[in-house]
């Protein structure tokens, strides 16, 4: 998710005694696969590891001789799926090595802000209660082909492309590459040759899920993920667990942050200064910060926060073709819904799991006492934010005992398997489904499926190209990167939502707004990325329209977007042709038949209803617990 990246980078940090290790090994001539002794990870560590991985092997196989050669069960399973795998499924595509990275240094950095965007598991109930009749009655296979049904052709088109180019720039590239620091950080002695630990891990834990999503395709990644899922949360819960024993459990752990850690709602303002419209900003010759506009302010202010996220959670939730996908691979609407209820229980975890342990890891680290942890404080007594990025590692190598670290790092290669297979999957299913069947509505059933294991390798092999360019970038890459999803959401989530919702919006109504919303965030993007590539020194001149854009908040620009992009559908579409009513039948609220709602009524019952209270009586609860 967004703002999870900042300051992200491969030098995850590594100890003194490992570098003179591999210093030792290189003059004693050591060449090929060596693994130093190291007390980070043992015997015991290793053997689970292997274990796990036998298991996934294993698991990956039976999912190979289940197969079917047809695209409906390479892509969506067969529709077979049951609620617990279509939960797992959704939960773990969505948490990648980024998260246990991100996640838990925004922890160390700032505490529990970033807990909206785990909070937002009420987007999944969202997808489950409002979005997946209509998806599951269309019967598609895509996210895009939902468009061209309810919209346009000219609609389908434009979200594929968007979607493609998206998920090659920012998910597979973001996913590698936190997956080799975390490797780098947890087993920096593994090396093959020239290659050190960011390589090996990159190149082994790239080739092993691109080979079980190529053979298996989506019931492999279904299934895989879902064991993924156990191990990531057992694993995860395990370093908070250590963690609190280590400083003597949850009231010691309160009482040793200051108390804004633990405060989700930040200022509109930092503190001590007035609110002010005038699009400025000035410190004084000490550096601090003595007047600047309201929406200038980038730290995680609670407006953003209230409004913004919410529209990129919804966009992320509820059709992005990455997590929709699963639901879609369900047996039937009961267990699409029910599987969507699932994942959203799970995804309040994550506060718990990653971002505490981050904080966990500050805690640890002030009282002194741990060398490894030394290094997250600078001497002005403030958290070093690039350091901070490796809390999570460092928590496993500094309260886990043998036998346990080797299942957290289980868990650490399940997050990055798991999110790269489903975005490996989602790809080829845009490629083949979207663009290639369109184009050849006659290709046999094995060709489909031919075509998608060709996408799929295609998108291993760009995975692998990025691996070099991601290695050597520095952090403005992922300035931009956190922004990416803020600034393309808007669009989709208006056509969707208002599509659903308003019978009266038409195909070019819907273009004209993924168009103008994709072009406005491409600007920003532009204005963003330029001088982080321009001549060193350049600057946007002060109070220019540029340096303005530059300055504003990602999230108040999105929110610009989406009114722009809302505002165009409307117009547009009351300026042209009402749409057929025949296409819209069963596509929105407006054109539903009574046989469509008594379906729909038919699939939940009271357990439904029930557990979706407990996870929203939930969300309330972690919001009035973490208000400061």
């Amino acid at each position: 998710m967004v703002n999870l990246l900042h300051e992200v980078g491969p030098g995850a940090r590594r100890t003194a005694p490992d570098r003179a290790e591999w210093a030792d090994a290189a003059a004693a001539g050591s060449i090929g696969f060596s693994l130093q002794s190291s007390k980070r990870v043992q015997g015991l560590d290793w053997a689970i590891i292997a274990a796990y991985f036998a298991v996934l092997v294993g698991l990956s196989l039976w999912a190979v001789r289940k197969r079917n050669e047809t695209s409906e069960d390479y892509f969506l399973a067969g529709h077979s799926l049951g609620w617990f795998v279509v939960g797992a499924s959704i939960f773990a595509s969505n948490i990648g090595s980024e998260h246990l990275v991100g996640l838990a240094g925004s922890g160390a950095t700032d505490g529990v802000a970033l807990a909206h965007y785990e909070l937002h598991a009420w987007c999944l109930l969202v997808l489950g209660w409002v979005l997946v009749p209509f998806y599951l009655r269309s019967r598609v296979f895509t996210m895009p082909e939902f468009l061209e049904r309810r919209y346009s052709p000219a609609a389908r088109y434009t979200l594929s492309i968007i979607s493609l180019v998206a998920y090659i720039v920012t998910k597979i590239a973001v996913g590698i590459f936190a997956g080799g620091a975390v490797f780098s950080a947890v087993l920096p002695e593994v090396r093959f040759g020239p290659l050190d630990s960011f390589w090996c891990g990159s190149l082994l834990v790239l080739a092993f899920t691109g080979a079980y999503t190529v053979l298996g395709g989506f019931r492999a990644v279904a299934y895989t993920e879902t064991l993924q899922t156990v191990v990531l949360v057992a694993g995860s819960a395990l370093v908070t667990y250590f963690g609190l024993k280590e400083l003597g459990g949850w009231a010691a752990f309160r009482d040793s942050l200051d108390p804004e850690m633990f405060n989700l709602w930040k200022p509109l303002v930092p503190e001590g200064l007035a609110v002010t419209w005038t699009p400025v900003e000035e410190r004084s010759p000490a550096g601090e910060l003595t007047r600047q506009a309201w929406y200038f302010n980038d730290n995680y202010p609670w407006f953003g926060m209230l409004f913004c996220a919410p529209i990129i959670g919804l966009w992320y939730w509820c059709t992005d073709q990455y997590i929709v996908q699963r639901a879609l691979g369900a047996e039937n609407e009961t267990e699409a819904r029910r599987g969507t209820i699932f994942a959203a229980l799970l995804k309040l975890l994550p506060v718990f799991i990653f971002i505490i342990p981050g904080m966990i890891c500050l805690a640890l680290a002030r009282t002194g006492s741990y060398e490894t942890l030394n290094p997250l404080i600078t001497e002005q007594g403030t958290v070093d934010r690039l350091e901070a990025q490796s809390a999570f590692p460092l928590m496993v190598q500094t309260v886990l005992p043998v036998g346990i670290r080797g299942l957290v790092v289980a868990g650490l290669l399940s997050a990055l398997m798991s999110s790269l297979a489903g975005v490996f999957n989602a790809s080829s299913t845009l490629v083949t489904i979207d663009l290639y069947k369109t184009r050849y509505p006659e290709a046999s059933e094995r060709t489909l499926v031919r075509v998608g294991r060709i996408a799929t390798i295609v998108a291993v092999l760009i995975g692998l190209l990025w691996i070099p360019i991601i290695k050597n970038a520095d952090r403005g890459l992922y300035d931009f990167l956190q922004s990416v999803q803020g600034y393309l959401a808007p669009p989709i989530f208006v056509v969707f939502f208002v599509g659903i919702f308003w019978r009266r919006a038409n195909g070019p109504g819907c273009l004209a707004a993924l168009l103008v919303g994709f072009l406005l965030g491409l600007f920003r993007l532009a204005v963003d990325t330029y001088p982080k590539i321009a001549p060193e020194g350049f600057a946007y001149a002060e109070g220019s329209l540029l340096w303005i854009t530059s300055k504003i908040y990602f999230q108040y620009f999105s929110l610009l977007i989406t009114a722009v992009s809302a505002a165009v559908i409307v117009a547009v579409s009351l300026a042209t042709a009402e749409p057929d009513r025949e296409q819209l039948s069963g596509l929105t609220y407006g054109s539903l038949t009574e046989e469509h709602k008594r379906e729909s009524r038919a699939s939940w019952g009271t357990p439904d209803v029930v557990a979706s209270v407990v996870v929203m009586g939930l969300i309330i609860a972690a919001y009035v617990y973490f208000s400061g």
